[in-house]
């Protein structure tokens, strides 16, 4: 009787421990838990964040303005990325980053010092690595871009990293930063964040633009007007490349993703799909959209959850338009966003 006893005990606490586990599990941390933001780059009047719930049934225009209604953004929004409950929102044309908690959107502050047209950022060990512009055109615009290393405790830019080149997009591996410089160069920059170096740059062709690693191997699609796309696959480890060549019907690729086991891209309306592992991707897309971009190409793509995620760069006048289609390319949701919504981050 006493055992038995003992055991019902045990059983009631465990099962009140497992409830009180899965009622904290599914607490909301806030307005904006589980969904994705998608990022508008606006034009000389300023930018703006819209928000789509997970459930594709939650959505609100301009997040920012609307939890923090006395204070200006900035203009030509070019990238968000995370760290812990922070979200850090890159204002290219303001030369600020905007620090808001991920979950409310309510301003915690703003870094205003240390940049020159900032672009994208990732974060390694408390510290935040972007890339800057700097100076377009003129004597030194094509060597004098630099990373920005900004301390996150204090909020403030520390020291930089001269890349004696152009820089773009970036992404962190380890202790390595990759950094494309599609615009003059055929080389990926790599940046060793130990020692705020650069080492030597991989080849990968021209006109490199997005890149993701996974399993060790970084992924390049590097489009040049006119010629063959092509997807360059680096090993890391001992930076050997690889390259899958696109046929001549998909030149001017763009806005690669990896999901699952597939690599998208996207070609002026079309959204396209191969195997990792698969030695040239078919011609044929998934599906087209119907773009009202006077540019007649989609401007922001993410593949997640189990959806593709398109913006329509619009006319950067007015606002545009989002979608959400299944991986087959039925459409799920259709949003009306801000002025040239240009990318999704998922806030899962």
């Amino acid at each position: 009787m006493k055992l038995t006893r003992v055991l019902l005990v045990a059983f009631t606490f465990a099962f009140l421990a497992s409830c009180t586990n899965d009622d904290n599990e599914n607490v909301s941390k806030g307005n904006y838990d589980n969904g994705v933001f998608i990022l508008n780059e606006g034009n000389s009047s300023g930018g703006s964040v819209s928000f789509l719930g997970e459930d594709l049934t939650t959505f609100k225009q301009n997040v920012y303005k609307a939890e923090n209604p006395d204070d200006f953004f900035g203009v030509y929004v070019q990238n968000i990325f995370f760290d812990g409950d922070k979200a850090y929102v890159i204002a290219g044309g303001s030369n600020v980053i905007n620090v808001v908690n991920r979950y409310s959107f309510k301003l915690i502050t703003k870094i205003e010092t240390g940049f020159v047209n900032p672009r994208y950022g990732v974060v390694r060990n408390g510290k935040a690595y972007v890339t800057n512009a700097n100076e377009y055109g003129g004597t030194s615009g094509n060597t004098d871009d630099f990373v920005a290393v900004i301390d996150l405790a204090t909020n403030k830019v520390e020291s930089k990293i001269n890349l004696n080149a152009t820089a773009n997009r970036i992404v962190l591996e380890g202790d390595k930063l990759y950094i494309t410089e599609p615009n003059n160069s055929d080389k990926v920059l790599v940046v060793n964040t130990v020692t705020k170096a650069l080492e030597t740059p991989i080849t990968v062709g021209s006109s490199a633009n997005t890149m993701e690693v996974k399993n060790g191997i970084l992924y390049v699609l590097a489009a040049p007007y006119g010629s063959a796309s092509k997807i360059v696959k680096v090993k890391l480890s001992d930076k050997s490349v690889t390259e899958v060549v696109f046929p001549t019907t998909l030149t001017d690729a763009g806005n690669l993703d990896i999901y699952g086991s597939k690599i998208y891209f996207t070609k002026d309306t079309g959204v396209y799909s191969m195997d990792i592992t698969a030695t040239q991707p078919s011609d044929k897309p998934i599906f087209n959209y119907s773009s009202t971009s006077q540019y007649g190409v989609m401007y922001g793509f993410a593949v997640e959850n189990d959806k593709i995620y398109i913006a329509d760069g619009g006319d950067f006048a007015s606002n545009s338009k989002a979608y959400v289609y299944s991986l087959t390319g039925a459409l799920q949701k259709e949003v009306t966003v801000g002025v040239g919504p240009n990318g999704f981050y998922f806030n899962n």
